[in-house]
C-alpha cells in the first residue's frame, strides 16, 4: 500500500523558514571564507573552521526545519536519534574538507572543482543521511533520476558557492551570493524529496521507533540555531567580515586626515585584532586616532 506524503503540512512556514536558514548559513560561511583568503593576518584555521561550521549548521538546520511539514497521513514518522546527530556531524566535515581545500590550496580551477565536489557531497550526504533517520510504519522508495538531479544541483551549488567566496569581496554582492546558494540549497531539498514514495507494512497507523518529530526535532534545532547567532555576532564585530577588504580599505583611506602622513592607516582588522599602536615623540604608545 502506497503512503499519503505531504510534504507542506504547514503551508510555506516551513519553506521559507529553512531558506532563511540556509541563507544563513551560507552567508556566514562564506563570508568567514573570504575573510581567511584576503587577510593575512587572520587565524586561517580558525575561520575556515567557522565557516565550515556555518554552512554545514545552516544546511542542517534548513533540512529539518523543513522536515517538520513533512508528513504521511496514514503512519506516525519518529526519527533515529544517532543518525540525525550523524547526518549534523558529515555535513560539518565533509562540507570542512571543500571548505579547507580552497583557503589553503588557493582558487585554481581544479582545486575549486575538487572542493566543490567535496562540499556538494556534503549537503547530499546530510539530506539522505537525515532522511535514513526517518522511522515509519512502512519504507522509503526513491526515483532514481530525481536524486541524481538532486546530487547534482548540490554539487553545482557548493562549486558556485566557493567561487563566489574566492571572487567575490563586497557585502552586497556577496549576500546575493548566498541568496542564491540558500535557493539551491532548498531546492536540492525539496527535489530529494519529490524522488520519495512511501510504501507502508501491513496496518495502518502504526508509529516507528525513536523520537516524533516535534519531540525531537524542536529540541535538537536549538543548539545549530542559536550556533548561527553566535556566528552572526562574531560577523558584526568584524568589519572585514562585514564591508569585505576592498570596500572596507576604501573606507579607512576616506576617514584618515591628510594632513598627518606619519600616522599609520589601519586596513580595518578583525573586532578581536586590535589596531597597531604608535610610539609619540615623548615616548608615549597611542592607538590611532587617540588624539596628537
Amino acid at each position: 500500500m502506497q503512503g499519503t506524503v505531504d510534504g507542506f503540512s504547514y503551508g510555506m512556514v516551513t519553506p521559507l523558514t529553512a531558506y532563511v536558514m540556509a541563507c544563513l548559513g551560507a552567508a556566514l560561511g562564506l563570508r568567514c571564507v573570504t575573510r581567511s583568503l584576503h587577510d593575512d593576518r587572520s587565524w586561517k584555521p580558525g575561520w575556515l573552521a567557522l565557516g565550515a561550521a556555518s554552512i554545514g549548521c545552516g544546511i542542517w538546520t534548513m533540512h529539518f526545519i523543513a522536515m517538520i511539514g513533512f508528513q504521511v497521513e496514514e503512519s506516525d514518522i519518529r526519527y533515529d536519534v544517532g543518525l540525525t546527530v550523524l547526518s549534523l556531524l558529515v555535513a560539518i566535515a565533509v562540507v570542512g574538507i571543500g571548505v579547507f581545500a580552497v583557503g589553503y590550496r588557493g582558487a585554481g580551477t581544479t582545486t575549486l572543482l575538487v572542493a566543490g565536489v567535496f562540499t556538494g557531497l556534503g549537503v547530499a550526504a546530510m539530506h539522505y543521511i537525515g532522511m535514513a533517520a526517518i522511522r515509519l510504519n512502512g519504507g522509503l522508495r526513491y526515483d532514481t533520476a530525481t536524486v541524481a538531479l538532486s546530487v547534482l544541483i548540490a554539487l553545482v551549488a557548493a562549486t558556485a558557492a566557493l567561487w563566489a567566496a574566492v571572487a567575490i569581496r563586497g557585502f552586497l554582492t556577496s549576500l546575493g551570493a548566498s541568496l542564491v546558494m540558500g535557493g539551491a540549497v532548498s531546492g536540492m531539498h525539496y527535489t530529494g524529496m519529490a524522488a520519495v514514495s512511501v510504501h507502508l507494512h501491513g496496518a495502518v497507523g502504526g508509529p516507528g521507533t525513536g523520537g516524533s518529530a516535534h519531540s525531537l526535532l524542536l529540541p535538537m534545532l536549538i543548539g545549530p540555531v542559536l550556533f548561527l547567532v553566535l556566528a552572526a555576532v562574531v560577523v558584526m564585530f568584524d568589519p572585514l567580515l562585514v564591508l569585505g577588504d576592498g570596500d572596507w580599505n576604501r573606507t579607512a583611506s576616506r576617514r584618515a586626515p591628510a594632513s598627518r602622513t606619519d600616522r599609520p592607516a589601519w586596513s580595518g582588522g578583525s573586532a578581536f585584532e586590535p589596531p597597531p599602536r604608535r610610539v609619540s615623540p615623548g615616548g608615549e604608545s597611542r592607538s590611532p586616532g587617540s588624539g596628537p
